[in-house]
């Protein structure tokens, strides 16, 4: 059985001081109630704070929960700042092109598709957004169609259910 190191607790309690969702924020006191009543729930703390999801093959993909290795709305707010970035950066005219999100029927799906436009429109991007579950191809298709600067398409494709993705699309 492990326990937790004070870095890694440190680390816990800031990522629940500042992640906007209380649902997320309540799951990691829970986890670390546990662990202080019983001793357990080290290894999964300390794997959701192993490291931060990583861009692989177009986006993000990993299981839906609290923390900077999971798929949640701090995550999804991050990841979208730094896109947004990124598309200041590179993309011509990008905001008033905007961007175009969609997303699938998953777990949480529509939640993040709004945590990214609510942080693209902060930003002045014009968002062209879908209000229900789409196919992931529609999105890239309307990229095209819009000749936005980028789209991003909330969905983890054929991964397990228990899992959620960000895809971006140039």
């Amino acid at each position: 059985m492990a326990d937790l190191n004070a870095d890694l607790r440190a680390r816990i309690e800031e990522w629940i001081e500042g992640d906007p969702n209380r649902r997320d924020r309540d799951e990691l006191r829970v986890l670390l109630e546990l662990h202080v009543e019983h001793g357990n729930q080290a290894e999964e703390l300390a794997d959701r704070f192993s490291g931060r999801l990583v861009f692989g093959t177009a986006g993000l993909r990993g299981a839906i929960g609290a923390g900077p290795n999971r798929m949640n709305d701090a995550v999804v707010r991050q990841t979208t700042a730094g896109f947004a970035d990124t598309l200041e950066a590179e993309v011509p005219d990008a905001r008033s092109r905007g961007v175009v999100i969609g997303f699938d029927a998953r777990r949480r799906s529509e939640d993040f598709a709004r945590e990214a436009a609510s942080v693209l429109m902060a930003r002045g991007f014009v968002v062209h957004a879908w209000d229900r579950p789409t196919p992931t191809p529609t999105t890239p298709f309307m990229v095209k169609r819009l000749g936005a600067a980028a789209g991003l398409q909330i969905t983890a494709s054929h991964n397990p259910p228990q899992d959620n993705g960000y895809k971006v699309y140039w």
